[in-house]
């Protein structure tokens, strides 16, 4: 059986899959005028910038610890390294919880988005989980194959995301619209409720951390991994900062927030149509549901790499670590992720969820809690790690405890304010409970005693030989 997968991919080959992930589009369209309403003031500049800076910390330790960490499986292959393998282990089973509920959340999100656009330009309902069926289906199909197949599709949807947004901020500029600075002022940043504005400003970089999932494609991951990392933190901060700029600069700085907390889900797709042309409101639409296509697609695929990780480890069964003759990919942890995901939001919709209000609120706010909680653990994994048999370099080291230190915070937030990410104080306790569990149960599995896999390279056309 066939378990070493061909590396095809490059620096922007990752970049591509990782910032698609984070679904430019979606996070103007949708988050900017939630962070403008939660946090009451025109600051999101700055929140951003602190974001990226904290973000930016990380990486310094996570790409200096990525020739330390033979295998993809990221935050799990970090925390094993670094805190042990009982800490590895819970990561893992809370990487798979948070990145499955993350993917069935996009999943239905998607459907419900989808079959608006369907019914306002032909009149005709489709249900939201026929709609969901289907995109589990391509999700499923593509990522089956070969990953270059998932670059290119993920590669054309951001280009066509980055170029709308780019589009709106051009036409800001040549608006004759006047460009206020208060958005860059400390003070106004700090007014109103600076944490809420910082979570979700930190929440619209969500998936930049998988580009050491894909280290086993990677034509050479020691190199393409760190760099990949770096591009991806620095392109959407810049991206970010530039257009919340813009956007509140064309708004105006003093009706931005009422505007937000007015109409959070139509603000932007609507000033887009004023400020260029009023097919660009239906434009970004579309584009919002391609965007929530590639990041279900992106989220299958990370889940996809967990699995066929924790099988080569000997965690799961060993079939997971299996690799497609043909396609060069882990066809079969692929397979199973589709069935995972397809049998959850089976499940959701029959027990009659609201895709928006339930399914989506509670699984996002719960996987987002996830993600956060291993990437402050693997801070400081890395932290460990650089201290013991492979000292870091002190600047590394510091890099390290101060985006741990930054982690922490954003952590002490969410949890501050879960309720608000999951729908409510019994929604927060049922999921906070559900996965301090996961973590438990996964680091009380029996350890593997199999080594992690020589991480030795294939050529590009070993599929065909």
């Amino acid at each position: 059986m066939k378990t070493t997968l061909t590396r095809r991919l490059g620096v922007p080959g990752i970049v591509l899959m990782v910032v698609a992930a984070a679904a430019p589009i979606t996070v103007v369209a949708a988050n900017f005028p939630l962070i403008l309403a939660v946090s009451e003031s025109v600051g999101m500049p700055l929140m951003v910038l602190a974001a990226t800076a904290i973000l930016l910390l990380f990486s310094v330790g996570y790409a200096w610890m990525t020739p330390h960490v033979p295998d993809a499986g990221a935050f799990y292959s970090y925390v094993d390294r670094g805190l042990g393998r009982r800490a590895g282990l819970g990561t893992a089973g809370l990487a798979l919880f948070a990145y499955v509920l993350l993917t069935v959340s996009m999943t239905c999100y998607l459907g419900v988005q989808a079959g608006n656009l369907i019914e306002l330009w032909s009149g005709v309902q489709v249900p939201w989980w026929a709609i969901s069926a289907a995109m589990i289906a391509v999700v499923g199909f593509l990522g089956y194959r070969d990953i270059n197949l998932s670059a290119k599709v993920l590669g054309t949807v951001l280009v066509l995301e980055v170029a709308a947004v780019l589009a709106i901020d051009l036409g800001v500029l040549f608006s004759g619209r006047e460009l206020t600075s208060l958005p860059f002022s400390p003070a106004e940043a700090m007014s109103g409720a600076p944490g809420l504005g910082l979570l979700f400003a930190f929440l619209g970089f969500f998936g930049f951390e998988a580009t050491a999932v894909f280290r086993n494609e990677a034509k050479d991951p020691e190199r393409t991994v760190p760099r990949a990392t770096y591009i991806a933190v620095l392109s959407i901060g810049a991206l970010y900062i530039l257009s919340s700029w813009l956007i509140i600069s064309g708004l105006g700085a003093g009706n931005a927030v009422a505007l937000a907390t007015d109409s959070p889900d139509s603000v932007v797709v609507g000033f887009a149509g004023e400020i260029l042309a009023p097919i660009m409101t239906d434009i970004v639409q579309v584009l919002v549901v391609t965007s929530m296509f590639a990041c279900m697609l992106a989220f299958h695929n990370i889940v996809s790499r967990y699995l066929f990780t924790l099988g080569q480890r000997g965690v799961l069964p060993a079939g997971l670590a299996a690799v497609h003759p043909a396609h060069g990919a882990p066809s079969r942890a692929s397979f199973w992720v589709t069935g995972v995901t397809a049998a959850v939001v089976l499940v959701s919709a029959a027990v009659q969820l609201d895709p928006v209000l339930e399914i989506y609120t509670w699984y996002s706010g719960a996987g987002a809690i996830g993600v956060i909680v291993m990437m402050t653990l693997t801070s400081f994994a890395i932290v460990s790690f650089g201290t013991r048999g492979s000292s870091a370099p002190g600047g590394v080291r510091a890099a390290a405890v101060a985006g741990g230190i930054g982690l922490l915070g954003v952590l002490a937030l969410s949890l501050w304010n879960f309720p608000f990410l999951v729908g409510g104080n019994l929604a927060a306790v049922i999921w906070g409970a559900a996965l301090v569990l996961v973590f438990a149960v996964a680091a009380a599995l029996p350890a593997s005693t199999r080594p992690a896999p020589a991480d030795t390279p294939e050529p590009a056309d070993a599929s065909r030989r």
